[in-house]
């Protein structure tokens, strides 16, 4: 990641010819699908990596391989997000809630990856499929790619992070190839790509933001009444007039009320303009990085964490803003329904602004989920 703004955007895996860009070992950015784990020791368990609200477990978001130059230790970072499949859990902002993120960091020599970079041409052969398990040992799930302690008591081969996944693997199709081959015969065991728990996989390409070179269209700070005046069009304004100016509607409110209600709307009118601004030059920006830099983007004046909202890192050192998920990811993860559907604002996330190094460990980081305001919903 470079200095300044970074965005990033989705772009399609490419199938199975380009699953190997996003395997661990070439160091991706990516959403959906299962986690190209960084570090081999220190993984999430299944319980830390259940929803707060459901206590369901969660499904991959997204990772960012972000490493810290001049930081021998951070030689590779990346940041794992995780969300909760359930659409009720999403009701409300605030802190951590649906979510899970963890930080991970290796030293250049390490134990995982050669020190060299890998090779940009892709690896000769098939690509092999999701791993099973990891080179220490650790079995992983065969639905989420999470830690899989649990393992099919009939055949001893399959893996799972607890009995949620196991019965659906179990409905998925292992009902079938269970105990159907030979001891050796890794045919039966071999884990689909995808399934119905996962999200949609894409690839993050990160790109520098432009800079502005144009204001013409930005709300100036003192010109509040502009900015709920251009907020209508003249047919909205002729409508208004003729309800009588509204003043009848308000006859009970005095002077100081109505002027703190405007002064207030005006405000998140404002905040909202800006964020459609920023967002304007890249409709399809997914991510918004820029560490310990310019802050994020917010989309309404509410539900903003105050300093003391977000918590210090186990390590005492405060946390610092590094990336925002922008909602324009939620038109690439299918989960668009008639009812209640994963929706956000904008989702910040802070991690620890020492980046301490954890003895092989994934370390546990703090996440913020802003709401859209009533009536200002970007279109998809």
């Amino acid at each position: 990641m470079a200095a300044g703004v970074e965005l990033g955007f989705a772009a399609a895996a490419a199938g199975p010819a380009g699953a190997w860009r996003l395997r661990s070992a070439y160091f991706p950015s990516k959403v959906g699908g299962r986690p190209a784990w960084l570090g081999e020791a220190g993984l999430p368990g299944p319980a830390a990596l259940r929803c707060g609200r459901c206590q369901q477990p969660c499904a991959f978001l997204l990772q960012l391989y972000a490493p810290l130059p001049g930081r021998p230790d951070a030689f590779h970072r990346t940041v794992f997000v995780f969300a909760c499949r359930s659409p009720a859990c999403y009701r409300g902002p605030g802190p951590r809630g649906p979510f899970r993120v963890f930080r991970n960091q290796l030293p250049r020599q390490n134990d995982t990856y050669p020190e060299e970079p890998p090779p940009e041409d892709p690896p000769p052969g098939p690509v092999p499929p999701p791993p099973r398990c990891l080179r220490g040992g650790a079995a992983l799930c065969r639905v989420c790619g999470g830690l899989g302690p649990r393992c099919c008591g009939r055949c001893r081969r399959a893996n799972y992070c607890g009995p949620e996944h196991q019965a659906l693997d179990w409905r998925g199709g292992h009902r079938r190839s269970c105990g159907q081959h030979p001891a050796g015969d890794d045919s039966a065991d071999a884990i689909p790509e995808h399934n119905e728990f996962l999200f949609p996989e894409y690839e993050i390409l990160i790109e520098p933001e432009e800079p502005e070179f144009s204001a013409d269209s930005t709300v100036e700070p003192g010109d509040e009444q502009g900015a709920v005046d251009t907020s209508k069009d003249p047919k909205e304004q002729d409508e208004l007039g003729a309800t009588g100016s509204a003043g009848e509607a308000f006859q009970s409110l005095d002077e100081e009320t109505l002027e703190a209600m405007a002064k207030c709307e005006t405000k998140e009118d404002k905040i909202f303009q800006m964020f459609k601004e920023k967002v304007a030059a890249e409709p399809e920006q997914i991510i918004r990085y820029c560490r310990g830099g310019e802050g994020p983007v917010w989309v309404s004046g509410e539900n903003r964490p105050e300093e003391n909202d977000i918590p210090n890192c186990s390590c005492g050192a405060k946390r610092i803003f590094e990336f925002q998920i922008m909602p324009q990811l939620l038109n690439h993860l299918q989960v668009d329904s008639l009812g209640e559907s994963i929706d956000w604002g904008t989702l910040v996330v802070y991690t620890c602004a020492d980046s301490c190094s954890g003895a092989n460990e994934y370390l546990e980081e703090f996440i913020w989920k802003q709401d859209h305001s009533m009536g200002h919903i970007l279109p998809s």
